[in-house]
């Protein structure tokens, strides 16, 4: 069952006061959007590197007036955030992707003293195909494993990290085939084949407020939670 943190004052919940890192970007603003019609949040502080502390505050003081830290930055920003939340013992989620080893080593020394969710994905929905996909070839092993994916044109890598993680999840060798065209936000789908019969698993989303919904829910879930490095299948229940 999910734990669900409760902040009460003078005897009556409040909001989980955010501070959102990566403010001005796509699934800032997104995250921005909803926390704006949801009173279970209160967004206290942006901050974006293309409009430098967008509040008042900079970060390490920002982090001390908030219950909660939620970063869509970048690779080098997220591990110098996730040090500052660290700092101020304040639990962080963290859906940036393309770290290097040593900036992934630094979100692990954070969450020794803060409770962290990273997550490269945070669709409910994509999560529970990561573990769909994992049962599915540990019950298939001799069946041929496909993945393919599609993004928007403006996607640059390719095969998507989701794709990646699909990979992983697989355990054993897999064609990845990526397609980047239009608007697509994130199709994934997993192909078992064997014979005389296939398996296909398939993940769509519809609109990137499935990633921000998702942030939001590992938000809530992690405020409150012990140091350690967490995922969205830990949110989910299903890690």
């Amino acid at each position: 069952m999910e734990a669900i943190f409760h902040i009460i004052t003078n005897g009556m919940e409040r909001p989980l006061k955010l501070v959102l890192c990566g403010a001005a970007g796509r699934m800032g603003r997104q995250i921005a959007e909803l926390i704006r019609s949801d009173k279970r949040f209160l967004l206290v502080h942006g901050i974006d590197r293309t409009a430098p502390w967008i509040s008042p505050k900079g970060a390490p003081s920002a982090f001390d007036d908030t219950d909660v830290v939620v970063d869509f930055s970048a690779a080098e920003a997220s591990a110098a955030f996730a040090a500052h939340a660290a700092k101020a013992r304040k639990p962080i989620v963290i859906g940036t992707t393309g770290f290097t080893p040593a900036q992934l080593g630094a979100l692990k020394a954070a969450s020794k003293k803060i409770a962290l969710v990273y997550s490269p994905n945070m669709s409910p929905g994509m999560n529970l195909l990561f573990a769909l996909a994992r049962k599915a070839a540990a019950v298939l092993p001799d069946f041929d494993a496909v993945i393919y994916e599609a993004h928007h044109a403006l996607k640059k890598d390719a095969p998507s990290g989701s794709a990646k993680r699909l990979a992983q999840a697989l355990g054993k060798e897999a064609p990845m085939l990526s397609a980047r065209a239009g608007d697509i936000v994130g199709d994934h789908t997993v192909l078992l084949a064997g014979p005389d019969e296939r398996l296909e698993l398939v993940h769509r989303a519809h609109a990137r407020r499935v990633f921000a919904r998702g942030a939001l829910q590992a938000a809530r879930w992690v405020a409150g939670r012990k140091p350690g490095l967490y995922s969205m299948a830990d949110v989910l229940g299903i890690g």
